[in-house]
């Protein structure tokens, strides 16, 4: 793809929110009642704070978790929500939880794919699979497959969650799995790009039904997302001091909640769809030139051909596909 074609995609809206918006902010004026918000890792982090949002303005969410009695005691005191037991990186455990809730013959209107590991030491899921790949993405992946009939009936949005992430690298197509020479900050930056890359070719396949996905970077927050860290190396990295007190400008939980609530819900959305959003709006193409973390999106998760790529990979991989 041209980097001509790429910035057509990516082109900010007039979004009258920005970094520092709340999720409850994004969601004034905005009615949930009635609707049905399906949200893994809705119980830590922004994503509890998501879900206060959400169902503050009527929603009612379901929270798949893999500790459902950790869930389910942080969730004690938020009304409108229901917690079941779901583990993204066992595939079978995503079938059980979809065959539970098929079961149920609801609607899915909103569906926000939040849960992720980050850095972690090297494990594999699965027969094999890099854990972060395989639970980021893989468990997506065959969850959305799977509810596709609920999510397909409710005609609503799906939101990959990504990273500023994804600018450390693409799909390592030649060593996926990293069976040779780990790095797990290259390993999470290729599940935030098959993040992004996921929603891409599920917009394309999903919209002439009445779905649209996008994926979101909700922005710099320090969350439980970084409980594989050693302290000394966010202080290395200048995000805490020794004593652990934050020193990088990051956003609170409830503004990091913010773009995935405004992603998910928002009239200013209606009719796009495939593209990645930062700071409540859509982002801007990342130079390529550029060697910093932060702010817009690489080309490289963006790219349709390998979206669609990255599709028939996880396709041949879990044997889920609903389309």
């Amino acid at each position: 793809m041209t980097d001509e074609m790429h910035d057509v995609i990516q082109h900010p809206i007039d979004s009258p929110f920005g970094a520092k918006s709340t999720a409850t902010q994004v969601l004034a004026g905005i009615d949930l009642s009635g609707r049905l918000v399906l949200m893994t890792g809705g119980y830590s982090g922004l994503g509890l704070e998501a879900t206060k949002a959400l169902t503050a303005a009527g929603a009612h969410v379901v929270v798949p978790a893999r500790r459902p009695e950790v869930a389910a005691e942080a969730l004690a005191e938020v009304p409108n929500t229901e917690v079941d037991e779901l583990d993204l990186g066992d595939q079978a455990s995503v079938a059980a939880f979809a065959e539970r809730f098929l079961s149920s013959g609801r609607d899915i209107h909103h569906t926000i794919d939040s849960a992720a590991i980050m850095a972690n030491p090297y494990t594999t899921v699965g027969p094999g699979w890099e854990s972060q790949f395989g639970t980021n993405h893989l468990g997506h992946f065959a969850l959305v497959n799977r509810l596709w009939p609920a999510i397909a009936r409710g005609r609503g949005r799906v939101v990959s969650v990504s990273s500023s992430g994804h600018r450390r690298g693409g799909i390592q197509w030649d060593d996926i799995d990293f069976t040779h020479d780990y790095d797990k900050w290259r390993a999470y930056a290729q599940a935030k790009t098959a993040n992004a890359l996921f929603a891409r070719r599920l917009d394309q396949l999903a919209a002439p039904q009445g779905v649209r996905a996008f994926s979101v970077h909700p922005g710099g927050i320090l969350t439980p997302l970084q409980r594989h860290l050693p302290k000394q190396e966010m202080v290395d990295m200048g995000w805490i001091d020794a004593d652990g007190n934050q020193l990088a400008d990051f956003k609170t939980p409830e503004q990091g909640a913010a773009t995935q609530v405004w992603a998910a819900t928002s009239p200013l959305l209606n009719g796009l769809g495939g593209l990645y959003l930062e700071d409540c709006n859509v982002a801007a193409p990342a130079p390529q030139e550029s060697t910093t973390v932060m702010g817009g999106v690489r080309s490289w998760a963006t790219d349709p051909a390998e979206a669609e790529r990255l599709w028939d990979l996880s396709v041949e991989r879990t044997g889920v596909n609903a389309f």
